[in-house]
């Protein structure tokens, strides 16, 4: 009866080269388990740097993912993503799609839109820059463009699809103002948009923020930015007026946040 020989060969002479591969296959995952992302680099180094290509087979037969901000430099695997329900995951900031780069998740964001994105819309969407990327698909035939109320809206390169969408996005303006003012088929927008401008100038700061807030709320996805274009408001702070909202937070005893306004001054006495 024979016995593998002192050298752990088998008769084929690969027995050494399994164990190794199969130390770093569960190196790796144990690694990405533990910390959830890592760069190539990082991965080179706890394998005592193999080539990229021994790094990369691992990965696949890991089922990896990889990240579609930063420029795709960080990994993860697919059972450690907790996607949300747009199928989106982050952590430390980097983020992940279940759509796979960011092309792809750009791609299938304006496809599964109510009524397009504007560059700005899909960038606080997926919380990186996106203008470049739905250019590229623009060009490639991947989405349609069209400039809508001023500004260039990405919709769906499917026709029926995008008629849809396009249609959606005419009637937004329109919807927004109804919900801001009791229906009255007299008055004209230009008027309706004055009155409610008007109303705006009469509120503290964060009541017109919850106000902006809430109109947000009413119109849905593209909210934010629509509203802020229309009252005059940064859209970082109509997000807050409607983050606000939706968790109750708000003090209703102040003016201005905590160290807002101006600082107090001591009054100073005459000296005798």
């Amino acid at each position: 009866m024979s016995t593998l020989p002192l050298t752990g060969f088998d008769k084929k002479g690969n027995l050494d080269n399994m164990r190794t591969q199969q130390y770093r296959h569960n190196k790796l995952a144990s690694y990405l388990k533990r910390n959830k992302i890592a760069t190539l680099n990082q991965l080179l180094d706890i394998l005592d740097n193999p080539n990229q290509r021994t790094v990369f087979r691992k990965l696949k037969s890991l089922d990896y993912l990889s990240s579609y901000s930063h420029r795709g430099m960080y990994y993860t695997l697919q059972s450690i993503a907790k996607f949300d329900a747009e199928g989106l995951w982050s952590h430390q900031s980097v983020w992940f799609s279940k759509f796979g780069s960011l092309l792809e998740t750009a791609k299938a964001f304006v496809e599964r839109s109510e009524a397009g994105y504007s560059a700005a819309e899909l960038s606080q969407a997926l919380c990186v820059e996106t203008k470049h990327a739905l250019l590229k698909l623009n060009r490639t035939a991947q989405v349609q463009r069209e400039k809508i109320q001023g500004c260039y809206i990405y919709l769906s390169a499917e026709s029926n699809k995008y008629a849809d969408q396009r249609k959606a996005r005419m009637q937004l303006k329109h919807q927004s103002l109804a919900t801001m003012l009791v229906t009255n088929p007299n008055l004209a927008e230009d008027e309706a948009k004055a009155v409610v401008l008007l109303f705006l100038s009469t509120l503290n700061e964060q009541q017109r923020r919850l106000y902006a807030g809430l109109e947000s709320l009413k119109l849905g996805y593209g909210g934010d930015r629509y509203i802020a274009d229309l009252f005059g408001m940064d859209p970082h702070t109509v997000a807050r007026g409607r983050r606000d909202l939706e968790k109750g937070n708000w003090d209703t005893t102040r003016l201005r946040a905590r160290g807002g306004g101006r600082r107090s001054v001591e009054k100073k006495r005459l000296k005798s």
